[in-house]
């Protein structure tokens, strides 16, 4: 059965089969989450698979091999820059958790590792920014109920993973693991 767990730990240490990148839209190394996957997978080799993808569209994913992690592969899903909340931020993220989860079935995951995407320096508030996650993890299962998915969410910072940890029991309990 598909859950949703979230874990106080690095992206980088979550034992998954897939971990997600939160990417920017041109696929470059850069600071935050996407900088320590970069680092720990291998900046040279995971650059060139990027740049050989090329561009990743806002609130979708594409996915590369983890080279030197410890998992299959990286999907890189591109949230919005959070401008307010007009700018249709809120399906952009929800689409990119979305495509992330269908990449990790078609690519055969058992298992996927996301952080907050958006979260950080795209400013996306971090309430708002859970609930996407949560329903877009919720609603998949639900469309896919064949699925046997494990979804942990990695955060390093305690009032994060609280108010992750109360977004999951108030809109997915079902899954929570």
């Amino acid at each position: 059965m598909s859950s949703i767990s979230i874990q106080k730990t690095g992206i980088t240490h979550v034992g998954t089969d897939a971990i997600v990148n939160a990417a920017n839209s041109s696929l470059q190394a850069g600071g935050g989450v996407c900088g320590v996957i970069f680092a720990a997978a291998g900046r040279a080799e995971l650059q060139a698979a990027c740049d050989a993808i090329g561009h990743c569209d806002t609130g979708s994913a594409v996915i590369t091999p983890a080279f030197g992690l410890n998992a299959k592969y990286i999907i890189h899903a591109v949230g919005p820059v959070w401008y307010g909340g007009d700018n249709a931020e809120a399906q952009k993220l929800y689409d990119a958790y979305r495509k992330s989860l269908e990449l990790a079935v078609a690519n055969g995951c058992r298992s996927i590792g996301f952080p907050l995407i958006s979260a950080g320096i795209f400013g996306y508030p971090h309430d708002k920014a859970w609930r996407k996650a949560i329903q877009a993890c919720r609603d998949f299962f639900r469309k896919n109920p064949d699925v046997d998915l494990k979804v942990v969410f990695a955060v390093i910072d305690d009032s994060i993973y609280s108010l992750g940890q109360q977004t999951l029991a108030d809109i997915a309990p079902e899954y929570a693991d």
